[in-house]
């Protein structure tokens, strides 16, 4: 009998039938809700603003999923018929997503640029090859000549909660031009256990709850829960299981790390309301609290995004 509880909670691999339900759920979700057209928007125009004159681009990214992210930001780089060249160095687990998932997500993002004649370059590497107590890479050294951006949400790290602090701070050595990062609201691990995995709960149904409002079919509500909500709330509860202790809040560790808070532009909060005005139901808002941009569902805070820079 498995005594260890965080072994005993490990989520079974995803097959490839995994991959084409969750592809399929990530695409009625971003249909009929606002929020990742709102992750997508606000942190890609926050990264062009900053990178407006790099002739090379250098992501480094925590969250890459489905790459859709990076086909919009594509989109946007041609200037004056000469685009920058964009390198993404993708860090992902080895179980999770699966190799079927990556496979389809690189040869996407490299059909798109090969269409729209951007040079482009993939590397995903192994997060797990990053040392725990000092995250370093020996083999990790982005060209003096690359402009360096960084996309990691909190939930990124969530299996690793503690090592949050040692991860940001080996990132500033890379000097990048800005930093984005998503919280859902639920990322709480300046809380006790207990209530940290309450309020992710919570956070949760305010998301169903905004789903149901939109009249989706219970079927596919079934299928956004099971592949894309299912996973995130398992990771949380083996996060804190894996670090039970409360931590700094997610803000206090950048801060702590050397990073400072960056004011998105008129532009982008403008922008940002009118992606979500465009839902056809009521009840979804943006809001602007201090530095970041938070999206809301009857005044519930469904996901918020913010930039920082060294």
């Amino acid at each position: 009998m498995n005594n260890n509880p965080v072994t005993a909670l490990l989520p079974r691999s995803p097959s490839p039938f995994d991959v084409i339900f969750k592809m399929g759920a990530y695409k009625v979700f971003s249909e009929v809700s606002p929020l990742i057209q709102f992750v997508n928007f606000t942190c890609n125009q926050a990264l062009l603003e900053a990178l407006v004159d790099a002739s090379r681009i250098h992501i480094i990214d925590f969250d890459i999923g489905f790459g859709v992210q990076w086909a919009s930001f594509m989109q946007e780089l041609p200037r004056n018929g000469c685009a920058p060249a964009l390198k993404i160095t993708a860090f992902a687990s080895p179980t999770t997503p699966h190799p079927v998932e990556l496979s389809l997500m690189r040869e996407n993002l490299t059909q798109f640029a090969n269409e729209i004649g951007i040079s482009f370059e993939l590397d995903v590497v192994n997060f797990d090859l990053l040392e725990q107590n000092c995250y370093s890479l020996p083999f990790f050294h982005p060209n003096e000549n690359e402009a360096v951006a960084v996309n990691i949400p909190i939930w990124s790290c969530s299996n690793q909660l503690s090592a949050l602090p040692s991860l940001l701070r080996f990132l500033k050595q890379l000097s990048p031009k800005i930093v984005v990062s998503l919280d859902r609201g639920s990322d709480r691990s300046d809380l006790p256990f207990p209530q940290h995995v309450l309020h992710a709960l919570q956070s949760y149904i305010y998301l169903l709850e905004s789903l149901d409002a939109v009249n989706v079919a219970a079927d596919t509500v079934n299928k956004i829960e099971r592949f894309l909500l299912q996973p995130k709330i398992e990771s949380t509860v083996l996060g804190r299981l894996r670090a039970p202790d409360k931590m700094p809040n997610w803000k206090t560790i950048f801060a702590s790390a050397g990073f400072l808070p960056i004011t998105f532009s008129n532009f982008t909060e403008t922008q940002a309301d009118c992606v979500v005005k465009r839902t056809p139901v009521k009840g979804f808002h943006v809001e602007k609290r201090q530095a970041l941009l938070v999206l809301c569902w009857q005044r519930h805070e469904l996901i918020s995004a913010s930039a920082w820079r060294c």
